[in-house]
């Protein structure tokens, strides 16, 4: 389908808002709860790279404290993990808010999910062909095992996902996430993805994102505890 990438934008739009239609309600009583449980802000705000590398904030419903120890540094992600922000993880619905990026054209409803900034100088020139393509709230990678991929597959499908754009296929990714929404397929207990990048894993620090409304606890180079979620 050639003219699909053009189409796409109008799918996403008019998806994005039958899906706010359809979730608005649900959405605003993630806000209070966030709001009521965790303080101010409710929405999380950080910096990933787009199509082509672009950066734009991505937003999610926060899910970690801020709690810090003694020397005011940010304690690790499950120490500040609260069970609202475990279960918004989990179901998913943390995500809800980057409806409003695919309607300002940051994001697609389908797409390789939008990593940090830092990674793109570190991905090889077949790896950067995952950003010919806006990011997705949802992925092939998503649908094909989530967090049991390890970071080569989940590379390797969003490269499969662009080669093979279509219509047919981000519907089939569409039901099938869906699918794993309701039965919370491969969700880590924790609500903590336990894949990094293999630049990452030389050991924890902790940092604040770009905005500085939530920071993660992370490995060598900053990230979302969901950054390559």
């Amino acid at each position: 389908m050639p003219e699909y990438p053009w189409f796409k934008r109008t799918f996403d739009i008019l998806g994005a808002l039958a899906l706010l239609a359809l979730l608005g309600p649900a959405m605003a009583v993630v806000w209070v709860l966030v709001r009521t449980r965790m303080g101010r802000p409710a929405i999380f705000r950080q910096q990933r790279a787009g199509r082509l590398g672009r950066p734009f904030l991505i937003l999610k419903f926060r899910s970690m404290s801020q709690a810090c120890d003694a020397q005011g540094r940010l304690l690790p992600d499950l120490q500040r993990l609260q069970p609202l922000g475990r279960f918004l993880r989990n179901s998913s619905l943390d995500e809800l808010p980057q409806l409003w990026n695919v309607l300002r054209g940051d994001m697609s409803l389908v797409g390789p999910r939008p990593l940090l900034l830092e990674y793109v100088p570190r991905y090889s020139p077949e790896q950067r062909h995952r950003l010919d393509v806006r990011p997705g709230i949802t992925g092939l990678a998503q649908v094909s095992g989530r967090n049991s991929l390890e970071w080569e597959d989940r590379m390797r499908l969003d490269l499969e996902y662009v080669g093979r754009l279509s219509l047919g296929l981000d519907l089939r990714i569409l039901f099938r996430t869906v699918k794993r929404v309701l039965t919370a397929a491969d969700v880590p207990a924790d609500g903590v993805d336990p894949v990094q990048p293999p630049w990452t894993r030389a050991g924890p620090q902790a940092t604040t994102d770009a905005t500085g409304t939530e920071a993660a606890a992370i490995p060598s180079v900053s990230r979302d505890s969901r950054g390559a979620a």
